[in-house]
């Protein structure tokens, strides 16, 4: 019986454990979650989704206050379009969070970090050039380019002097996504480094409908493999969603993936960002507890709990301080649903509002929690204590359980208590 640590993930004449840890913003995948990863001779992800107010609560900075006050006057303005990132800022921001990361770093391993398309911030082309480019100048060894097709994206890095050194990867969830896109960049000569392919079962948002149940990413990894055999393109395939055990790795590596994307378990890590009151929301769901659902304003659906309190939660929208999610013309589905809410319910002080939520402003406080599809198998890899509550993991802990498990079975920690 193999287990996953007989394989190895090569990227030119280096190998690593096959181990990815996926990207989980709003610094859930902390800067300790990666470089336990790394130093670990895998990968770690970090995430720069809002990473402004990342870098105000690592570094003690006041990116967030600065530009709540510069936009004060229009808190009460329906009308956001005048909201605006500072370039310089977020680049500041992007290299101190990368940066270091980065320096911080042990161990064989590498560290990526996860960039979202669909963090429009009001200047779609020009603050994802920014925070591409910085991440760059921080020396982080990998970019994965995630939440979009990101047919532009490799252009905006095209003349940073490390465009060709570091690794630049792409997650699609399709064989046709991989095609376009290799299409769209085929003038600048520079193929991915790596393709992460998410299935129907990872968690938060999903790169499907809502028919997502009629996929399998068994079937789209065997898809996407015959392609790139028989264009003969020699990229290393990483297989994503749902992937819980160490044996279910080893399937999909044994099938000619040359790694796998987790993350679902280090949800309740020690290192990982999620409160420790959340973790235990976690931990306790059942099957039931977990859905499928459209409120989030970037139109894709989105995996979580549905005892989260996002979910119909009616607050102002924070895009005087935030606002990530306002598109190139300053709008937002969360604020079109909730304007109307207001003119439709004028006298109520407590706004409703059930189709979309501000995923900016509850993201930031950990209330939007989005899960992968076996987050309810959580329990089974843990103690439950006799108050109640669930023993906590160690990030080494579960990296190690997915290296050298075999069966289909999960270790348990050493009791805590």
């Amino acid at each position: 019986m193999k287990r996953v640590d007989d394989f190895r993930l090569r990227f030119g004449k280096n190998e690593y454990v096959p181990i990815m840890v996926g990207g989980m913003g709003v610094d859930i995948s902390t800067s300790e979650l990666a470089l336990e990863a790394a130093r670990l001779g895998g990968i770690g992800h970090i995430s720069d989704a809002m990473v402004e107010d990342v870098s105000d609560r690592r570094f003690d900075t006041s990116f967030v206050k600065e530009k709540t006050k510069l936009y004060k006057f229009n808190i009460n303005n329906m009308d956001k379009a005048v909201v605006q990132f500072d370039l310089g800022r977020l680049a500041e921001a992007q290299r101190l969070h990368v940066g270091k990361t980065m320096e911080a770093k042990k161990g064989p391993g590498l560290i990526f970090v996860n960039c979202m398309e669909k963090l429009t911030m009001n200047g779609p082309r020009e603050t994802l050039r920014v925070r591409l480019n910085a991440a760059l100048d921080a020396g982080v060894d990998g970019i994965t380019l995630s939440a979009g097709l990101h047919f532009g994206s490799f252009a905006l890095m095209a003349d940073h002097p490390r465009f060709r050194d570091a690794k630049l990867g792409i997650i699609v969830s399709s064989v046709r996504a991989l095609q376009i896109f290799l299409r769209k960049n085929a003038k600048l000569d520079r193929l991915p480094d790596y393709i992460i392919v998410e299935g129907p079962l990872a968690g938060g948002h999903l790169g499907f409908g809502m028919d997502w149940a009629e996929y399998d990413l068994h079937t789209i990894t065997a898809e996407i493999l015959a392609y790139l055999k028989t264009e003969q393109l020699d990229i290393p395939l990483i297989a994503a969603g749902g992937i819980f055990t160490g044996s279910d790795a080893v399937s999909f590596l044994e099938a000619g993936c040359a790694g796998v994307q987790v993350a679902t378990r280090f949800t309740i890590a020690k290192e990982c960002g999620l409160p420790d009151k959340v973790k235990q929301e976690y931990i306790k769901a059942t099957e039931d507890d977990i859905i499928v659902n459209g409120i989030s304003p970037t139109g894709y659906p989105m995996r979580m709990l549905k005892s989260t309190p996002a979910i119909g939660s009616g607050i102002r929208p924070g895009c005087e301080s935030y606002g990530y999610l306002l598109d190139a013309t300053g709008n937002c589905a969360y604020i079109n649903a909730y304007n109307r809410e207001v003119s439709a319910h004028p006298d109520e002080k407590n706004i409703v509002v059930m189709d979309k939520t501000c995923l900016c402003t509850h993201m930031r406080n950990f209330n939007c929690w989005t899960c992968g599809h076996y987050t309810y198998r959580l329990k089974d890899t843990t103690h439950k204590m006799p108050n109640g509550e669930y023993q906590l993991l160690s990030a080494e802990h579960v990296f190690k359980d997915y290296q050298f498990s075999v069966n289909n079975e999960i270790a348990l920690p050493e009791k805590e208590f």
